[in-house]
């Protein structure tokens, strides 16, 4: 199982409109709002890095909305 947290800043007044897209996708196993710099704290779960990779590149970051992401990739050591 592979696990990202993505920080997501949001264009000005949509946040609740870019999460509640966000915890729509499958792959999304938790969403906050946060506050400071970045609007949103979201973890998304896959089975595998590259299936990881391409549900943050082509699903999350595809919502109309967001304007940032910064994204942490666990790793297994």
């Amino acid at each position: 199982m592979a696990v990202g947290f993505v920080l997501i800043t949001t264009k000005p007044g949509r946040e609740i409109e870019v999460r509640d897209q966000v915890a729509k996708l499958p792959t999304v196993s938790g969403q906050w709002v946060v506050f400071g710099i970045h609007d949103l704290f979201v973890k998304v779960e896959a089975e595998d890095d590259n299936d990881l990779t391409r549900c943050i590149m082509n699903e999350v970051r595809a919502i109309d909305g967001i304007a940032e992401t910064r994204t942490l990739i666990g790793a297994e050591i």
